[in-house]
Order: structure tokens, then C-alpha cells, then sequence
């Protein structure tokens, strides 16, 4: 399972809150369950901080390789450098074992 896959289903069932800020707010209340950041994100400062908020939250953080994709992933017709799961909806089981494997 894909964080493309995670992030989509996510969507369909659940919440997702897009954009660095709202990942980062998501994050600072610890409403997030899992967090993807787009590695081609420039500069890479926009989203570095998320990956070291993730860790003093332990929050489950993954990367990807496209913006692109993400934002065809969370729904929107624009690239998305960050993704929050707030709600996973039928996306639960695939979270928990990306905490397992941790």
C-alpha cells in the first residue's frame, strides 16, 4: 500500500486537510494520524519542518516523490506540498500497520 493509495482512501472515507499550513496546524493539535510531504517541493524549507514536528508528535510521516501526484491523490487540480489525514476512514488498517512498521 501506496501513500498515494493511503492518502486517496483517506479522502473518499475520511478527512484530509492539504497545504502546509493546515498540515501544520493539524500536526501542532496532534489531529493528524498520518502526514505526507512531497519530496520535490522547492524550496525544501516550505515543508522540512513537518518531518521533525511529526517525530515530537509521533505522527507517522511519509514522503513521496511528486506534488503532483499528491494533489491528484487529496482531489485538487493543483500540485500539494503536504497532506494531513485528520479522519482515516477506511484508510484505518493501512495507518496502523505504517505505525507497526515504524
Amino acid at each position: 500500500m501506496d501513500f498515494y493509495s493511503i492518502i486517496e482512501k483517506a479522502r473518499k472515507t475520511g478527512k484530509v486537510d492539504k497545504g502546509t499550513n493546515e498540515v501544520t496546524k493539524a500536526v501542532e493539535m496532534g489531529v493528524a494520524k498520518l502526514v505526507v510531504v512531497a519530496k520535490d517541493v522547492e524550496p525544501k524549507e516550505i515543508v522540512s519542518h513537518l518531518l521533525a514536528l511529526c517525530k515530537d508528535k509521533d505522527i507517522p510521516c511519509g514522503e513521496v516523490d511528486s506534488k503532483q501526484k499528491l494533489g491528484i491523490a487529496v482531489g485538487i487540480p493543483v500540485s500539494a506540498s503536504a497532506v494531513a489525514v485528520i479522519n482515516s476512514g477506511e484508510a484505518e488498517k493501512d495507518i496502523s500497520q505504517l505505525k507497526a512498521k515504524k
